[in-house]
């Protein structure tokens, strides 16, 4: 290679305008170096062919060897353009051995705290920076909708307000005080748009959406973090209306781009280009998918190797112009150079490393978080385990009890998308539910640990590997429940006090192309309960799962609490709330269904239908949107409007008294929902869009009042606009969104 002298070169000069600076620099790139800049290439495979061979302008799943040999590479290339490091940093630096990994991001979301959630995404930005890497593919802004879905462990449930707020939340923590902030990375808004209406729960299906319903639920969050300077967009795995979102000029060009002004970077998901020729058979070849996508003005290709041939094919043969691939380079170079990478590449930092990662701050954060996600669902008065006058023995039981790696759900460590952690995160840093328990019981009560039962085993999937030459995930074989160890459990149980059954999914049943066909515990799990609850011993259900699931009708009157992945110190903060250490506080962020034929089960569904039932069952979910106990009882009195008639541009008001009738302190999320009484087009019956947490000492009374602009009460007419329509409204106002506990009073819209 040619030695260049680049030291006077304007593009190298930080004191230039960037524009002028992208400029200079794109004026000095050959065709290859422009299509190599939009490429991301995995560092897993051939780095040396990446970066000298193709150009690569950015590379992900990076090992914190490849991160320095990286660098090492781009300083021997012509220009010397630096490289976009990412990696999948979803709730923690998940990848990075010994980082704090928290709950997942549906587990955050039953806090309902912005707040906490800001501060996740801040101390995760902090220990990412500080090893080298520069983008994170987080927050997920999808709303979940079938159960079934394998991500929805990753989403923040089921409601487009409460998802907008703690996404803004993330974005905000992860992006801190700007691209000049050594401890700020780059987030990502994902998936976009409307990858999570999936068919039959299957994981990147078509998404049958009209423009409408778009609109209406699925863009809105995230109109709002583009508004608010999240930097870059990723684009969702599947079709719309026939059309992939990798093309799809109306998402890409008519709204995000065109209506909401939004001019950060765009990123396919994995192999988006390359699945447009071998699944969804909509172009050709690679020429005509990368001119396509190039057209439909997408910037940054994830590993999709063949469009460096196939974007050089497209110009050569007119199909595609260089300067359509120069504005795609231009906005990626300006990311670059405004987030100085051209000046400091951001590289590892041994001194930053070691004061950052897993500091006790970070620590102590996690605890806090993962306290605040436990959501409390039944309890039959077994709960809390205070001390009782005689010594007790509990019997801890289950396959998830002391599973310290599936304890922290997927994306992280041993989860299987990266080859350098084969054992996961170290095992030291995490205290799983058993390990909670035998620290903090009394010093004379006795814990008693047995399995009870297996979940699954795993075969090759007989059809290989993908068009693309990825792996298929191993299918799954349930394990069947074995007598002995069915036996042993209830042996354990009888001569026990109380029996904490540790249940739920592992990361095999999670995450993409792992949807399941069914919501019921796999394995020898629903014998277990079965046979646990048949000995008549008091039972706790600790449901450590990434989804709702179903239980066995055994135990549908036990004590329940769902802890989604509540990450590392999740066993420390399941064994305080489980011996009243401290207050429930999770509410569901997302709701429950009784049965898999049920869905969907979302608050917000449409009204309209024959009847509110199926024949052979109900259709009201074992567990709504929104609930959540306490160890205390709290009274709502009568709602009281303020505001019974306002303008659009005002402000609706009203207040309720709650009043904690128990012996125990408690936390309240009073959750405020909107219903328009009358609506031009068909329309969900309630949205949530206030929320207000309330603190009420043993038998103390507060009056609350809430607020909802009335610009806020909107639906979105036949003919796609948002709008607020006059006419009656009622604030519903209780601790979830059943319609038996909410509160209403009504107002109008002039």
């Amino acid at each position: 290679m040619t030695t260049v002298d680049l030291s006077t070169s304007p593009y190298l000069d930080p004191n230039l305008p960037v524009d002028d600076r992208v400029a200079d620099l794109l004026g000095r790139m050959t065709l290859p170096e422009k299509v190599g800049q939009m490429l991301q290439l995995d560092a897993r495979e051939d780095l040396d062919e990446a970066v000298l061979g193709r150009h690569a302008g950015s590379i992900l799943h990076t090992s914190p060897e490849k991160v320095l040999q990286a660098a090492h590479l781009t300083a021997q290339t012509r220009l010397r353009i630096p490289l976009l490091v990412a990696e999948d940093c979803i709730h923690g630096h998940s990848f990075w051995e010994g980082a704090t990994i928290f709950p997942t991001q549906l587990g955050m979301a039953a806090t309902w705290d912005t707040d906490l959630v800001e501060q996740v995404a801040r101390a995760t930005a902090a220990e990412v920076a500080a090893t080298g890497i520069h983008w994170t593919f987080s927050p997920v802004l999808c709303i979940a909708r079938d159960l079934r879905w394998g991500r929805v462990n990753e989403t923040f449930g089921e409601d487009p307000f409460l998802i907008g707020e703690l996404a803004s939340a993330m974005v905000r923590g992860y992006q801190g005080g700007g691209l000049d902030d050594p401890d700020a990375i780059l987030a990502t808004a994902k998936h976009f748009a409307g990858y999570s209406e999936t068919q039959g729960g299957r994981d990147a299906s078509e998404a049958d959406i009209s423009h409408r319903k778009l609109r209406s639920w699925f863009l809105p969050p995230f109109e709002r973090v583009a508004r608010e300077g999240c930097r870059t967009f990723m684009l969702g795995y599947q079709t719309t209306d026939g059309v992939p979102i990798t093309i799809n000029d109306w998402l890409l060009s008519d709204v995000l781009r065109g209506e909401w002004g939004y001019t950060g970077t765009l990123i396919t998901d994995w192999d988006n280009i390359g699945r447009m020729v071998w699944e969804q058979k909509v172009q050709p070849d690679y020429a005509h998918a990368a001119a396509a996508a190039v057209k439909a003005g997408n910037d940054m290709v994830m590993t999709t190797p063949k469009f460096f041939e196939g974007a050089l094919d497209a110009v050569a043969s007119g199909m595609l112009d260089e300067s359509d691939i120069d504005r795609a380079v231009a906005r990626i170079l300006s990311l670059k150079f405004r987030f100085g990478l051209f000046e400091n590449p951001r590289l590892p930092d041994t001194a930053r490393i070691g004061s950052v990662i897993a500091q006790r701050a970070h620590t102590d954060l996690n605890l806090e978080v993962a306290r605040r996600s436990l959501v409390l669902l039944r309890n039959d008065g077994t709960l809390p385990l205070e001390p009782a006058a005689a010594p007790r023995r509990i019997a801890v039981v289950g396959p998830l009890a002391d599973d310290a790696q599936t304890q922290l759900g997927d994306w992280a460590g041993s989860s299987g998308q990266v080859d350098w952690m084969p054992d996961g995160h170290p095992r030291a840093q995490i205290t799983t539910v058993l390990d909670g328990l035998r620290d903090l019981v009394p010093a004379d009560w006795s814990v008693e640990f047995t399995e009870g039962a297996g979940i699954l085993d795993l075969s090759d999937d007989p059809a290989g590997v993908f068009p693309d030459g990825q792996p298929r995930p191993p299918i799954v074989v349930p394990r069947e429940p074995d007598a002995a160890e069915i036996a042993e459990a209830v042996a354990v149980a009888e001569r026990s006090d109380v029996v904490v059954a540790v249940v739920g999914d592992r990361i095999e049943l999670v995450g993409e192309g792992r949807s399941t066909a069914t919501l019921e515990l796999v394995g020898g799990q629903r014998a277990l309960l079965e046979a646990l609850a048949a000995t008549g011993t008091p039972l706790v259900v600790v449901l450590l799962a990434s989804k709702p699931l179903v239980l066995p009708e055994a135990v549908r009157e036990a004590s329940l609490v769902w802890v989604a992945n509540p990450g590392m110190q999740g066993g420390r903060a399941i064994a305080e709330l489980l011996l009243g250490r401290i207050e429930p506080q999770g509410r569901l962020p997302i709701s429950f269904a009784r049965h898999a034929g049920q869905q969907p089960t979302y608050y917000n569904q449409i009204r309209g239908q024959h009847g509110d039932r199926y024949a052979d069952l109900t259709q009201s979910p074992a567990h709504a949107f929104g609930e959540g106990l306490s160890y205390s009882t709290v009274e709502y009195g009568e709602v009281e409007i303020l505001t019974p008639a306002v303008d659009v541009g005002d402000t609706v008001r009203a207040r309720v008294t709650l009043r904690n009738t128990g012996a125990r302190a408690a936390h309240e999320v009073v959750q405020v929902y909107v219903r328009d009484q009358v609506t031009s087009v068909s329309w969900a019956d309630k949205e949530l869009k206030a929320y207000r947490h309330v603190d009420l000492a043993a038998g103390e009374t507060a009056v609350v009042e809430v607020t909802v602009p009335a610009a806020d009460c909107t639906i979105v007419d036949a003919a796609g606009r948002r709008i607020v329509e006059p006419g009656a409204f009622e604030l519903l106002i209780g601790p979830s969104s059943r319609d038996e506990v909410l509160q209403p009073a009504a107002f109008e819209i002039r």
